[in-house]
């Protein structure tokens, strides 16, 4: 069923001019809003970390509204992902820190990208791709095969490659070794192996895979998101390279690591939270 509904909303929004697509997708986040119990309760005790325990009800349930409907837009774009051409990113991109990327590859141990599940990540990936990097990407699979196989080829529409989570390590260090680029979302643990870390002053289990290929291959880490902006437009920036000192501990290094981007996912939620898409409970209730 739910292979079927992705379907209808992709061929809805392939056929649909987009102005119109993100109106309905509105809607529809509007009235799953009201139904999503589970995710409006979840949404709302993250943000409530986020932006402060006393923050109002309404000033939370307006931040969890404006996820649902980011969210929404998310997925509108997702499923009419383009080509992307000169026009287009002059037009619609706002790009900052190029060079920092560029400066990270002249290296030659290639470039590892981080980022929160905020904006629009999928998108971020493919234009990275689209200016002309070879880019691949560790993400989830989905439990449907059907589903999996749609996200994988939209994906790679625009040159993204696709390294599923746990499966191939060796790939990944692979990528790096080609002097290439490897993207991670990293702030959430789907292996139960992350490391405990201070995130918003509440202590909170994050991924270590960037970190710890950093350390094996002494490629550079960039922290990187595409946020939303005023009309629609979108803004991608590339932060200078994270800088650590190694101490040989490699346990004590991996969270100084984490603790170095953790602390920009920080800046770059606050400043966006209704475009952080926390969906699942990050911090354990105290």
């Amino acid at each position: 069923m739910l292979y079927y509904l992705y379907m209808t909303g992709f061929f809805l929004a392939r056929v649909v001019p987009l102005r119109f697509s993100y109106v309905v997708a509105e809607l529809i986040a509007r009235i799953y809003f009201l139904m999503a119990f589970r995710d409006r309760r979840v949404l709302r005790e993250n943000m409530e970390v986020v932006i402060g325990p006393e923050t109002s009800r309404r000033e939370l349930n307006r931040n969890v509204l404006g996820i649902f409907k980011n969210f929404a837009k998310y997925l509108v774009d997702f499923f009419r992902f383009p080509r992307f051409t000169e026009d287009f990113i002059s037009s619609n991109i706002d790009i900052q820190g190029r060079q920092n990327l560029d400066a990270c590859l002249a290296q030659g141990r290639g470039a590892i990208l981080v980022a929160p599940h905020l904006g629009n990540w999928e998108l971020g990936a493919a234009l990275v791709g689209g200016l002309g990097y070879e880019i691949y990407a560790i993400v989830l699979e989905h439990s449907n095969p059907r589903i999996n196989d749609f996200f994988m080829s939209q994906r790679a529409i625009n040159g993204v490659g696709n390294i599923p989570t746990g499966r191939s390590i060796k790939r990944c260090f692979k990528v790096l070794s080609r002097n290439k680029v490897l993207a991670i979302a990293a702030d959430k643990d789907y292996t139960s192996t992350g490391v405990e870390v201070d995130f918003f002053g509440r202590k909170a289990l994050l991924p270590r895979g960037a970190a710890v290929m950093a350390l094996r291959t002494g490629a550079p880490i960039i922290f990187t998101v595409l946020t939303r902006e005023k009309g629609d437009k979108f803004r991608l920036v590339f932060e200078r390279p994270l800088e650590y000192d190694i101490t040989g501990d490699s346990e004590q290094d991996v969270k100084t690591i984490i603790e170095g981007y953790a602390s920009l996912f920080e800046e770059y939620i606050r400043k966006y939270p209704d475009q952080w898409y926390a969906f699942t409970k990050v911090w354990s209730p105290r």
